[in-house]
């Protein structure tokens, strides 16, 4: 009997021990930035390097936070916002910023998030949405003085989901979401190891993580003109996501499949009927939009 006793006191105190480490994941987002976002420090280009002029660009976040950016001028007349993926740093898409630039004549505020880049702090939902606000203030305020009908918001994959919230709080002339995902429930039920793919596991991991990037529950928030990109051939998130993010979201919206790209060479793998598409979206879209 007291062999019992002894075991369930000690079960009990493993219990404990295992709730109060949980909870501590938790309340520190420890999970949240060991499995969604992979910021790297080192900045191995700048514009400059691709032939682009450039400003400097550095924002200050709703509670703090100092933010670093890049403000890239083009000849179009629009203004982009672009909330990148939750891997590297904006050095890592000077090339792309060359092709919008070129292409689309786009200008191009890109920013990174807390903990990426230059940018201070620890990354987390939250805290992505406050540094959104802030590019979106600076571009308002600032000598640029960006009004809503010239201002587009770019996301791409991760960053997807920054674009859409803030899409449900502003009104810009178009939204453009390029590999999106509808939430990290979706993602965690789809990544389970398929021998335990029975079990509920999502469930806990859930309840670690406080992120919840839940762009599907969000979609019918979104008034301004929508343009959804995926790759055919993307193996990280599936293409069946973008649909589905489409089918919640209002008129009026466009849904183009790049053919043979994966998750991160869409605007390579795309060639000129890519930047066609964006081009001729970007154009068309007013709060009289034509669907299709």
């Amino acid at each position: 009997m007291k062999r019992i006793r002894k075991a369930a006191r000690l079960l009990l105190m493993a219990l404990v021990i295992v709730l109060v480490v949980a909870l501590a994941v938790r309340q520190t987002e420890l999970l949240d930035r060991r499995v969604l976002f992979f910021p790297t420090r080192e900045m191995v280009h700048t514009p400059s390097d691709m032939g682009l002029y450039y400003h400097d660009v550095w924002l200050t976040a709703q509670d703090g936070a100092k933010l670093h950016g890049w403000f890239v001028p083009g000849t179009s007349g629009y203004t982009l916002i672009w909330f990148h993926g939750n891997a590297g740093n904006i050095s890592y898409r000077v090339d792309n910023l060359l092709l919008f630039n070129k292409r689309l004549g786009v200008s191009a505020l890109i920013i990174d998030y807390r903990g990426y880049g230059r940018s201070e702090g620890t990354p987390s939902e939250r805290g992505m949405y406050m540094d959104a606000e802030a590019a979106l203030e600076y571009l308002r305020s600032s000598a640029y003085n960006v009004q809503d009908d010239k201002l587009i918001f770019f996301g791409r994959s991760l960053g997807c989901a920054v674009a859409v919230e803030m899409a449900t709080r502003h009104k810009p002339r178009a939204v453009i979401l390029e590999s999106p995902f509808t939430s990290i429930e979706a993602i965690a039920k789809i990544a389970r190891p398929k021998p335990f793919a029975f079990l509920p596991l999502h469930h806990v991991v859930m309840w670690l993580l406080k992120s919840r990037f839940d762009s599907l529950a969000k979609m019918d928030g979104i008034q301004s003109p929508l343009m959804i990109l995926h790759g055919s051939d993307d193996d990280i998130i599936g293409i069946d996501m973008a649909q589905e993010l489409f089918d919640a979201a209002r008129e009026p919206k466009r849904f183009y499949t790049i053919q043979g790209a994966g998750h991160n060479d869409t605007y390579l793998t795309g060639g000129e009927g890519y930047f066609d598409a964006l081009r001729e979206f970007i154009d068309s879209a007013s709060p009289d939009y034509p669907s299709e």
